[in-house]
């Protein structure tokens, strides 16, 4: 296998593309790629230039800009699209199929990194920590008279209950955790294994305080949490999305949050990134019930060292006739 490796290399040295290099970061090294043929590193690309930048190389690497039928049908000497990430929607996965071009994706990655996230989101809702921070740093707290501040008030996450939607790797991680806090688990999945208590989505929203989401965009997921299952909930349960913005119906989350009906909002993952002065979450910035963070849950250094180690590997395991995280 190692010579035939080598012989592929040798005569078919690789043109690889990179579209959005700045979704990685400004950190990480490529010369791994370098090593596998001729690179080529953009750090941003309009959605209308992609077919022109992909057509004649033979790998290419991105994050979220789409590949549909037209742009690959015009990329003749296209192998191979690397995902870098878990998610691959932006994929038309059925016209890569029709065009014999391979698909991969990186998954596990980033499990720690959204974990940790997800939980800091939980304990800075659940404990108003901006607030008492900000009582600090503003002066108020040394110009006062008392040894402490205790409003606004806050509760205790130990003897809540926190549904987890989605029970993936990373689902699985926050449930960890969530129970070492104290919490009782609900969990709705597609499978469910007898590992925790499974429930409907419904019976999910209606009984937990704390429900954070970690559910892949499909069609059944698409608008999951709306206006109806918003307003079975508890007065007062946080929510935290993770996972894709439209999982959730936007403009149904933030009327709720205005109306006091949702106490604590943590998100990563918006509709569309980022999102403008039209979005409906516009109206929430600022809010102190709102934590709002630009789609960084996923990228801990450790987390996009992980994922672009995979993405060479995966080069590397195309080209040597293996199959290696292929989706398509």
């Amino acid at each position: 296998m190692l010579y035939y490796y080598k012989k592929i290399y040798s005569e078919a040295f690789m043109k690889i593309v990179i579209l959005d290099a700045a979704t990685l970061g400004d950190d990480l090294s490529f010369d791994g790629l370098r090593e596998l043929g001729e690179l080529t590193v953009h750090q941003t690309t309009a959605q209308e230039d992609v077919a022109e930048r992909i057509c004649d190389c033979d790998v290419v690497i991105l994050n979220k800009l789409k590949l549909t039928l037209d742009i690959l049908s015009s990329a003749k000497n296209l192998k191979l699209i690397c995902e870098t990430a878990t998610g691959y929607d932006n994929i038309d996965l059925s016209a890569a199929r029709k065009l014999g071009i391979a698909v991969c994706n990186v998954p596990g990655y980033s499990t720690a990194s959204v974990v940790q996230v997800t939980l800091a989101m939980a304990l800075s809702l659940a404990t108003n920590l901006p607030d008492f921070e900000k009582n600090v740093s503003s002066g108020t707290y040394s110009e006062g008279n008392c040894a402490n501040t205790l409003t606004p008030v806050f509760h205790e996450l130990a003897g809540k209950t926190w549904g987890v939607v989605g029970y993936g790797n990373i689902g699985k991680g926050v449930a960890d955790v969530a129970r070492a806090l104290g919490c009782k688990i609900l969990v709705c999945r597609n499978h469910p294994d007898g590992s925790d208590e499974c429930v409907d989505i419904d019976t999910l929203c209606k009984n937990s305080d704390i429900i954070s989401i970690h559910t892949p965009l499909s069609d059944a997921t698409r608008g999951l949490i709306n206006a109806e299952r918003i307003a079975s909930m508890k007065q007062g349960v946080i929510i935290i999305n993770v996972a894709r913005g439209a999982v959730t119906d936007e403009k149904a989350i933030a009327n709720a949050i205005l109306d006091g009906k949702i106490g604590g909002f943590g998100c990563d993952v918006y509709s569309v990134e980022p999102f403008r002065k039209d979005h409906p979450f516009y109206a929430l910035l600022g809010n102190p019930r709102v934590c709002l963070t630009p789609h960084m849950a996923w990228g801990s250094y450790e987390s996009r060292v992980r994922c672009l180690n995979t993405v060479t590997d995966n080069i590397r395991a195309f080209y040597a006739v293996e199959k290696q995280n292929r989706v398509d």
